[in-house]
């Protein structure tokens, strides 16, 4: 019995607790998972290492921060780059605005101007008729100097219109008032606009006007006039070609004074040899210039003219 008992009690004194082995032997299997991670992780130095590797990337990625020097003051420079590309932009848009309206003003004057020219030419041959001209035509004359003067001779490459009055020397009062007047638009269009005429002088009274009496008249005008004369029949085919009036009186004696009445206007003819306009008593000296002006600006040559129709301006001309 003390055997037994003392067995029993032996064995029941050996066991530990239930609960102290369920514990320990718990806290042994952590403690073994514990270390059979620990080899595959890596240690502290190395952890450190790749974690500063990791900062790293993350840094590189992360926009570096530029030296506050560079930094313009009240905002990022990034803002300042903006602000200052913007304000490019909205000046080059102004620019190019400006830029449209001066090429638009100009076009416009351009055409404008053309325009006018176009209707002057217009109101020009409209004056001329069709087939046969109205104003002007061939006649032969001669100068001062007994040298031949003809229609080809209004003709230039220069753009230099002709101006032509018809008068005799013996006038008293009209012919010397206009041959001053016509002095005057040629001071006039030399001075203001460069434009230079060729003034021409025909005489409605050949039989006294000879081609010294001529030279000795128009001394007292302006130099640059040219005197005409010829025979009586072709001073008067040249005033039938002009259409002016002439007439003397009927039985003149030899010697004898008289008068001749005749037409007084100026004749303008362009630089291939084209009848243009009249100026008439009427009109002073700057009426007279303002006028001739208006047509020596509008003038353009026949071939030219032609050829615009061909052109991208050919528009203006239908």
């Amino acid at each position: 019995m003390r055997a037994i008992r003392g067995s029993r009690i032996g064995c029941l004194a050996r066991p530990t607790p239930v609960f102290g082995t369920r514990l320990f032997s718990h806290s042994r299997i952590i403690s073994n998972e514990a270390k059979e991670q620990t080899p595959d992780q890596p240690s502290k130095p190395e952890a450190k290492k790749a974690e500063e590797a990791k900062g790293e990337v993350k840094d590189e990625a992360k926009p570096r921060k530029r030296p506050l020097s560079r930094v313009a003051i009240g905002g990022s420079q990034q803002g300042s780059k903006s602000f200052a590309s913007s304000n490019s932009i909205e000046f080059a848009s102004w620019k190019a605005v400006v830029v449209l309206i001066v090429l638009g003003g100009a076009a416009t004057y351009y055409f404008s101007k053309e325009k006018e020219k176009l209707r002057i030419q217009r109101e020009v041959e409209s004056r001329r008729g069709h087939g046969k001209p109205l104003i002007g035509g061939n006649f032969n004359l001669i100068d001062t100097e007994g040298k031949p003067f003809t229609q080809e001779n209004l003709k230039n490459d220069d753009k230099k219109f002709s101006i032509i009055y018809f008068g005799f020397t013996h006038c008293p009062d009209v012919c010397p008032d206009e041959l001053e007047k016509l002095g005057e638009m040629l001071e006039d269009l030399k001075k203001n606009d460069n434009i230079e005429l060729q003034p021409l002088f025909i005489t409605c009274d050949p039989n006294r006007d000879s081609p010294d009496i001529v030279k000795q008249y128009l001394a007292d005008f302006h130099s640059s006039i040219i005197g005409l004369t010829g025979t009586y029949d072709n001073v008067k085919n040249a005033c039938k070609k002009y259409r002016v009036y002439f007439s003397t009186p009927p039985n003149v004696q030899p010697g004898q004074d008289y008068l001749v009445d005749h037409s007084i206007f100026f004749y303008l003819m362009d630089s291939e040899g084209n009848f243009v306009d009249v100026i008439g008593r009427e009109a002073d000296a700057k009426e007279g210039a303002e006028k001739i002006r208006k047509h020596v600006d509008a003038f353009i040559p026949q071939a030219e003219r032609e050829a615009r129709k061909e052109s991208w301006l050919g528009f203006l001309y239908k």
